[in-house]
């Protein structure tokens, strides 16, 4: 299928109307559902703003690529359009757009379409194209300036291949390459398109393997990889990186090889590309640099800990606290269904902090960190003391040492760091002993360094800051603790599911995980808990009473957000914060505060990590459970719905 039979004309606009990025996006999908193309206006468009919320199609020089492929779709197309005044459409290059082409590719459609689709973002690049594109008044000319361009274009793809099999006699440098986003229609082969042209210019043979949507193009062979003096990858996604070992790399995001393809091509050529060591998974400096700063790094780091322990955390919270309902309701602590549910509840505890240590640890040092992570994790819960003590290997949740959850933590970032520190003194070992690294020298040297850590530093640091929290902890007075538990509620509110409300969760959640009959740490789960449910609850009220200042698809999204609110969902809301924020998010951590002050107040326990309402039952004051959370949603809701103003406005 060619991009010609795709760019229909009876589906051209060339008069704009709209004046925003929403305003573009609602006018083309609705004529691509006038013209039959689309089947379902609000399943497509859904699907068009998951895409731009990974990053904008917004290309730079006036244009914008909105892309999908669902099942709306019915049959290929492109629709152009056109905006003689342009339209803030947050592109890259922070300029307006005037030239939209809205690609509709349907779910699991043929990869000769997709192909002819990501053609499109090519013939793009051609300055003169565009150039041509914003003077063209009628679709006929639309239509002849592609066929034009693509013509020319196919002629250059030739005499291209032609080169890629001449590269071998080359004198000229050699790199090789690969280009990836998630969606693989535009980005990828636009970075591909400007890395070629940057090599041109540059003087350097270049072959680059693109993983889009119809699969892997030009794939790389070990012949091609073992030839390269270098590697540029501008990937979104994670793909095959082991088979570059031992080649100076750039790992950047697709966008910097669409914008800054020489600068790529050129740290390569100038020798300042960090080797790249697919042993340990990492590609030092370079890939630091890409993933953004230090706390950005921690952060992450951090998150893939707290993402796998979660599990752990959320099983065997539940459990254990349906025990205590049994222990006081059903038969006391003696009664086998409360001995069953608590060790089960326990067993899972255990695995908690080793879990959050190793995975921080496997983040930072890769595969070989993981072991000394799970062993830092470990000596946090179970052994008591530091010099000398006794030291009582327990699974049982009494058996937490001092260290805990926040010696865990450490242990995590310390295990990982040790790998990344022994890989680099390990680095200029004989080839012939490689195979003694994995296997030997990091198994047994990152676990006795990590013992020897935990044992003399870790523990016994972390045992008086652990013990000074908790004793902080269940010494507080009502005013203090109502003060706390409206920072926590609040925090939870500020960016949905963001660093804010993690860190929440976490200080929540770990208190609780180092004493969970602690009645303090269930309020601040409470809290957590009653922040975390009022924004899906508030928009889901909002919607409902007040329909005029919301969208019909805010009004549907708002229905699902009554059971993402009552499961303590707090990202239901994310849809409504993110086309609306500077009313959003003030209404929700308003809203939240006060849920959680009320939690505070009426010390509402929720012995429990997750849940949402799910989970009242549990509660020490269901009554104050169900006020604060109710309250706090609609105080948020009011504050939002009034603040609004009516859609037609």
């Amino acid at each position: 299928m060619d991009i010609r039979e795709l760019l229909k004309q009876d589906l051209m606009v060339m008069d704009l109307q709209a004046t925003t990025k929403q305003e573009v996006i609602d006018e083309m999908v609705h004529n691509l559902f006038v013209h039959g193309i689309i089947d379902d206006e609000d399943v497509y468009k859904k699907d068009i703003l998951a895409r731009e919320e990974e990053s904008s199609t917004g290309m730079g020089d006036g244009i914008a690529i909105p892309h999908a492929h669902d099942t709306a779709v019915k049959t290929p197309a492109v629709m152009f359009a056109k905006s003689a005044q342009g339209v803030d459409y947050q592109s890259m290059d922070g300029q307006p757009a005037h030239l939209f082409f809205m690609i509709a590719a349907p779910e699991g459609g043929s990869n000769t379409h997709l192909k002819a689709l990501a053609a499109l973002s090519q013939v793009l690049l051609n300055a003169d194209v565009v150039a041509q594109l914003k003077a063209a008044t009628e679709p006929a000319q639309v239509q002849a300036i592609f066929s034009k361009a693509i013509e020319a274009k196919e002629a250059e793809n030739k005499a291209r291949d032609e080169r890629e099999q001449a590269m071998a006699a080359s004198e000229r440098p050699y790199l090789v390459g690969v280009t990836a986003c998630p969606n693989g229609i535009a980005h990828t082969y636009m970075a591909e398109e400007n890395l070629h042209k940057a090599a041109e210019k540059l003087g350097v043979d270049i072959k680059i393997e693109t993983d889009g949507s119809e699969g892997v193009g030009h794939r790389l062979t070990a012949q091609d990889i073992a030839r390269a003096q270098g590697v540029v990858i501008a990937a979104d996604k994670k793909i095959n990186m082991a088979r570059f070992d031992g080649k100076p790399l750039v790992n950047k995001a697709s966008i910097d090889g669409i914008r800054h393809p020489e600068e790529l091509i050129q740290k390569v050529l100038d020798g300042k590309a960090a080797v790249y060591h697919a042993e340990g998974g990492a590609v030092a400096a370079e890939e630091d640099d890409n993933n953004g700063s230090t706390w950005s790094n921690i952060y992450k780091q951090l998150m893939n800990g707290v993402s796998h322990m979660l599990p752990f955390v959320i099983g065997g919270g539940i459990l254990m606290a349906l025990s205590f309902v049994v222990e006081s309701y059903f038969g006391g602590a003696n009664s086998e269904a409360f001995v069953f549910l608590n060790n089960a509840g326990n067993m899972a505890f255990a695995f908690m902090v080793p879990v959050l240590a190793g995975y921080i640890a496997e983040s930072i040092g890769d595969k070989p960190a993981l072991m000394p992570g799970f062993v830092g994790g470990f000596m946090a819960m179970v052994y008591k003391g530091s010099f000398g003590g006794a030291y009582i290997a327990n699974i049982q949740h009494t058996a937490n040492s001092n260290a805990g959850f926040l010696g865990g933590i450490a242990a995590g970032f310390i295990a990982g760091y040790l790998i990344v520190g022994l890989r680099k003194l390990f680095s200029g070992m004989p080839k012939s002993l490689e195979g003694m690294k994995p296997m030997l020298l990091y198994p047994v040297l990152g676990l006795l360094l990590i013992a020897l850590i935990m044992y003399f530093i870790v523990n016994p640091i972390f045992s008086t800051i652990n013990s000074w929290i908790t004793s902080f902890l269940n010494g507080m007075g009502t005013g203090n603790l109502v003060l706390l538990t409206t920072i926590l509620a609040g925090m939870m509110a500020i960016d949905m599911g963001g660093p804010f409300n993690k860190a929440a969760y976490v200080f929540a959640s770990g208190a609780f995980a180092n004493d969970p009959k602690s009645v303090t740490a269930a309020i601040l789960m409470g809290a957590v808990m009653v922040g975390g449910m009022v924004p899906p609850f508030a928009t889901a009220i909002g919607t409902a009473f007040f329909k005029n200042k919301y969208t019909e698809e805010e009004r549907r999204a708002g229905v699902t957000n009554w059971i993402l609110g009552f499961s303590f969902i707090t990202e239901g809301a994310i849809p409504f914060a993110t086309s609306d924020p500077g009313r959003v998010l003030p209404s929700c951590i308003i809203g939240s505060a006060i849920g959680g002050a009320l939690v505070g107040m009426m010390k509402v326990g929720v012995p429990a990590p997750h849940g949402g309402l799910w989970v009242s039952p549990l509660a020490t004051n269901i009554l104050g459970f169900f006020v604060a959370t109710i309250v706090g949603s609609i105080v948020a809701a009011l504050i939002l719905s009034f603040w609004k103003k009516p859609v037609n406005e």
